[in-house]
């Protein structure tokens, strides 16, 4: 799929009432509750582009994790918007929300289902934890392949992974991570939503975990209507922040970090350069 351009991604201002978004419009936090954190993507998606956020906070004491999707349903043309993801929200119809577990996320897809295919934008498979799955015997290409491929949709991969808070033992965290190593619903996982054109307005949504795609996660959703994202700041997890991903140039902010990072040895030694604070954050979690 070619390249498009890239751009800022924000939350809507429409969300639910129990959240509350930073200045910038890209990190959501739910302020009280379990509920009520049903977030969306300020513009509609383009076709293969994903929309990736980071959890930055949890909140022990709740059962059930961050929820993820799409919607065709305008966030505007809310009175109210709904209390929750699943079920409130895909009970009103064309949106399609999947709850993130600590391990039952990959989507096993069933022979019958792959020949004959779904109607209408249903939901695909099963996730299954690792044990009961077929051994994969693909050799892990992260540390090799620059892109994420899914079907024709390339992602760019350096954003997809997140970093562990610099510490003496970082380094170490951070290879770990790259491995899928990190539970989904565990801070600084890094969770992403997008859809793939299928044939003539249709398309099959995928979800990204950890640089890992989960498969399709449902299958036939129309594109007709523009499709925003949906995140639900649901129970356990409590703040999230989105990632921007380059697609095209880098940008210079990208560029400078990419060249500070070539050239020291471990996160920690940023804090002994002569650097803004705030290119440092930048530098030591990005």
């Amino acid at each position: 799929m070619e390249p498009f351009s890239d751009q800022f991604m924000e939350f809507h201002p429409v969300h639910g009432t129990n959240v509350q978004l930073d200045y910038s419009g890209t990190q959501a936090t739910r302020v009280e509750s379990f509920a009520n954190g049903v977030c969306f993507s300020k513009h509609p998606l383009k076709p293969g582009e994903i929309f990736l956020i980071e959890i930055e906070d949890k909140e022990l004491g709740w059962c059930g994790h961050l929820r993820v999707g799409l919607t065709a349903q305008d966030p505007r043309s809310f009175d109210a918007v709904p209390e929750y993801s699943i079920p409130d929200l895909t009970d009103l119809g064309n949106s399609w929300v999947f709850a993130i577990t600590r391990n039952h996320n990959k989507i096993i897809e069933d022979a019958e289902v792959a020949e004959e295919g779904l109607p209408g934008g249903q939901r695909l498979g099963r996730g299954e934890a690792e044990e009961d799955a077929a051994p994969n015997m693909k050799p892990k290409t992260f540390f090799t392949d620059t892109h994420l491929y899914i079907d024709s949709v390339r992602i760019p991969r350096d954003k997809l992974v997140g970093r562990s808070r610099p510490g003496r033992f970082s380094h170490i965290l951070d290879d770990l991570y790259k491995t899928n190593a990190l539970p989904p619903t565990a801070r600084r996982s890094r969770i992403g939503v997008l859809y793939v054109p299928k044939g003539q307005d249709l398309a099959d949504m995928h979800i990204v975990i950890n640089g890992e795609d989960m498969g399709a996660s449902a299958k036939g959703i129309p594109t007709i209507e523009p499709l925003f994202a949906v995140v639900d700041v649901f129970a356990a997890t409590k703040c999230v922040r989105i990632v921007q991903v380059e697609y095209g140039f880098s940008s210079l902010q990208t560029l400078c970090r990419k060249t500070i990072q070539k050239h020291i040895v471990h996160r920690m030694a940023l804090d002994w350069l002569e650097l803004p604070e705030a290119l440092k954050h930048y530098c030591k979690y990005e």
